[in-house]
């Protein structure tokens, strides 16, 4: 057993291994780490746990630094899931091992790990400010449907009757990012760059989409959503101010969840929620498994856990003072902003 640092020619194998592993997740693939790298700049750190010449591990990191969180280990940034992924104990101790020498070496603040199932490593301390919703997709669309809430049926049904429409195609990247960027701006969020979207695209190729929701000729909603293995998981996603009129995001979550059944995809993944947020209260009306995100953080020269939440009450002005932003002024700074909080 040993530790290696990855190498591009190491690419095809280590791909292999996340598509074949049951933990292994898009952001572990090695199309998220050229889309983080090219994007923002961040060095990598792709560690891998060897045997007999085989890949049995795999842990994706990225050495950040800014004036706000100061310089940092994360696996992995602007992702969901992240952390070890192996097939021993062994191999899994090994890396974490790894990471944290190499945490202590960088001399970083702390060293971040998005788990997505509980662990109690020694001195790991756990955060739970996210929970993660997942469902089944059931192949039948009567059943499907029947098996969502009743409040949650009656919202898509009442949008069907609205003349609402959704088209599917990357080419319609223009129109999903000025959505997008409205949506978040009007959450008070920094926006990314249209560059890291066009780059997710290339990266990703038929394994991320988009589709826009429409009412006559306006786009009053759109989500890019990205496909690994069995499932499909709408990542970003937003929506205008009409777009409440009409009940377009649950008109687009449902046609979302309605193609996946029609191409046989079998697991529908929302993404992640901060407790007690909007987007939270709306994942939840949809009847999914709800589990928590335990992030794991071994703490190098912070001597508390680091909290960078918007909903951290610190950054509340500011978050009230974006949303007040001129829309074209938060497009220009947002992605020098949003790196702050990878």
């Amino acid at each position: 057993m040993r530790v290696v640092d990855y190498k591009n020619e190491m690419q095809p194998l280590w791909d292999e291994f996340v598509l074949a592993h049951p933990q292994g997740t898009l952001f572990h693939t090695t199309a998220w780490l050229r889309s983080i790298k090219r994007a923002f700049g961040y060095a990598p750190h792709y560690l891998a746990a060897e045997q007999d010449g085989q890949i049995v591990g795999v842990l994706p990191l990225f050495l950040t630094s800014n004036p706000l969180t100061g310089k940092t280990l994360i696996s992995t940034p602007f992702a969901v899931y992240g952390g070890v992924c192996t097939t021993s104990e062994e191999a899994r101790v090994a890396l974490l091992e790894a990471a944290t020498s190499l945490a202590e070496k960088k001399n970083v603040e702390y060293l971040e790990l998005r788990t997505p199932e509980p662990s109690s490593d020694a001195g790991f301390q756990t955060k739970d400010l996210y929970v993660t919703f997942d469902c089944p997709i059931d192949p039948d669309p009567d059943r499907l449907m029947k098996g969502l809430p009743k409040d949650t049926r009656y919202m898509i049904r009442k949008s069907q009757k609205s003349g609402l429409r959704t088209t599917k195609g990357n080419q319609q990247i223009n129109e999903f990012y000025e959505i997008y960027a409205q949506s978040v701006r009007n959450l008070g969020t920094p926006v990314f760059s249209r560059r890291f979207f066009n780059i997710l695209l290339q990266e990703f190729n038929d394994a991320a989409e988009i589709m826009m929701v429409w009412k006559d000729q306006q786009a009053v909603a759109g989500v890019m959503s990205f496909r690994f293995r069995d499932w499909i998981l709408p990542y970003y996603g937003g929506s205008t101010m009409a777009a409440r009129q009409c009940s377009a995001n649950n008109f687009m979550y449902w046609e979302l969840l309605d193609d996946a059944r029609q191409r046989g995809i079998k697991f529908f993944d929302f993404g992640r929620s901060k407790l007690g947020t909007g987007a939270y209260a709306f994942k939840s009306q949809w009847g999914m498994r709800e589990r928590p995100l335990p992030y794991q953080f071994h703490l190098v020269k912070r001597r508390d856990m680091p909290n960078f939440s918007p909903a951290n009450p610190k950054f509340q002005r500011a978050i009230e003072l974006w949303k007040r932003m001129p829309f074209p002024l938060t497009k220009l700074i947002g992605p020098s902003l949003v790196k702050l909080f990878p």
